[in-house]
């Protein structure tokens, strides 16, 4: 099949042109049902998409007919031995990849600083996590992945892990080599998991960092509504390996995703694809340059900054310019305030914010127009307003915890128990908790909690920052294991 095809936006496309009598789910049908404001402004012909599971549309369960066909010119784009769609994002593909690579009881190595869909992976498959502790640059203000060096001594330190997992690129865009990390991984037998949910065109323009499968990981997952031109939640997991039962992959996502998906999204992903094929060079490179361009302004105003590539392969890591990550710690403002005053001023919406940094996405969609009112913007502020100075610090405590029980033995067998924090010490964590910066977890489930933790929680308790996971306004107490 040519990548010019989309076999299944055409027969979804084809079928809503027939206007057929619907009796079948949804309850909408075709439109007639819809709230009459939602209607007016989306007009009626997106809902004769909104179908169901027949055979004229195909099976994302059995895929035989269109689907299938689609998932084939996706996985000959990408140039894997096969790709599969879903529809729950890539919170769904992570969790995927580690129960189809992995036994109950197997171990994986992993950063502690991946996304918290990969922590419901490491419960849902029974394995044990290896946690590599991330980098902490403070002159930037990010967090780095696994660099190949630690994935080397974590292989060494526990030869018997099955699988090692990385995030790359970071939400922040940094990516790792992965291409050192394959080698190292498959000289050892070992599978490569690789999140790159935000790397879904990195294949498609030669000035930007490797991609997964160009790199040769054996699973990775992408958000193809990210960066392309797909619906909100449209992903994929991109499959080749020798190491993985594919069989075993087929049955995990099946199990894991929805018998009743939306159609319109498995279509836009169809589009995705051929529009990253047969434009994604051309698209890519406008929106590489507008954010190189917008860069190079955000640099000149005297309390931003956004690093460059450069400032990334002097860490020995490489950067997607499409992401700007803008330091806001001159301004004495905090990355959340920046954020509310660009959003009720400007109506200009960031993807994240933390204490030091806002982080604003580019996608094939985005112009030169967009970025002109984002440094606009700044530039208004940067004149504008100015906060008190600051002593924030990005740090995190040492995370190499012992891990006394398995994760899922914790979420699912166990009765817990609420223990004032500073009684915590010595427990054994029935919980997640993951303060925002750096969003990292500080607990999971199955850790012995230590003093240097509960001093960490403490101090991020007189600060006022949020910890995830805790109950009421203020980190008080922490869920233990009831030991029976």
């Amino acid at each position: 099949m040519s990548q010019h095809k989309t076999p299944l936006f055409d027969t979804v496309f084809n079928h809503a042109k027939n206007r057929v009598v619907s009796f079948h789910t949804p309850g909408h049908k075709n439109g007639r049902g819809v709230d009459k404001r939602l209607r007016s402004f989306t007009g009626r012909n997106m809902y004769f998409m909104d179908v169901t599971v027949f055979p004229e549309v195909d099976s994302l369960h059995d895929p035989q007919g269109p689907i299938k066909k689609a998932q084939q010119l996706m996985a000959r784009a990408y140039g894997v031995e096969h790709s599969f769609f879903l529809v729950n994002g890539s919170s769904v593909g992570n969790m995927i990849m580690l129960m189809s690579a992995c036994q109950p009881g197997d171990s994986v190595i992993i950063s502690r600083n991946a996304h918290k869909s990969a922590m419901s992976g490491i419960i849902l498959s029974g394995v044990w996590p290896i946690w590599v502790q991330p980098k902490v640059d403070q002159n930037l203000d990010i967090l780095f992945d696994s660099s190949p060096t630690q994935i080397e001594e974590a292989l060494r330190k526990y030869p018997e892990a099955k699988a090692v997992f990385v995030t790359s690129p970071t939400y922040t865009g940094v990516t790792t080599d992965l291409v050192k990390i394959a080698e190292i991984c498959h000289s050892r037998g070992k599978v490569l998991l690789v999140d790159e949910a935000h790397g879904p065109h990195l294949k498609f323009h030669k000035d930007l960092p490797v991609s997964a499968v160009e790199a040769g990981a054996d699973m990775c997952v992408q958000s193809t509504h990210k960066i392309l031109s797909a619906l909100s939640q449209g992903s994929v997991v991109h499959f080749q390996s020798d190491l993985v039962d594919l069989t075993r992959l087929r049955r995990m996502v099946s199990l894991l995703q929805t018998t009743s998906p939306n159609y319109i999204i498995l279509a836009s992903m169809d589009l995705a694809r051929r529009q990253a094929v047969l434009h994604g060079e051309s698209m890519l490179g406008r929106v590489i340059r507008c954010g190189e361009k917008g860069r190079k302004r955000i640099n000149a105003l005297k309390n931003f900054f956004c690093f460059t590539r450069k400032d990334i392969a002097d860490r020995g890591y490489d950067l997607d310019v499409t992401k700007l990550t803008i330091n806001v710690t001159k301004t004495g403002l905090s990355g959340y305030e920046v954020e509310d005053i660009l959003t009720k001023e400007y109506k200009i919406q960031v993807d994240a914010a933390d204490l030091f940094n806002l982080i604003a996405i580019m996608g094939i969609g985005s112009d030169k127009s967009d970025v002109d009112k984002l440094v606009s913007a700044l530039e208004e502020i940067d004149e504008k307003y100015r906060g008190a100075a600051q002593n924030w610090v990005l740090q995190i405590p040492e995370l190499t915890t012992e891990m006394v029980m398995v994760p899922r033995d914790v979420s699912l067998l166990y009765t817990s128990k609420r223990v004032p924090l500073r009684k915590a010490v010595g427990h054994i964590s029935a919980q997640t908790l993951t303060p925002y910066p750096p969003g990292i977890p500080v607990l999971i489930p199955g850790e012995r909690i230590t003093q240097e933790i509960v001093e960490y929680l403490e101090d991020l308790t007189e600060k006022d920052i949020r910890v995830v996971g805790q109950e009421g306004e203020a980190l008080r107490t922490i869920k233990v294991v009831t030991v029976r």
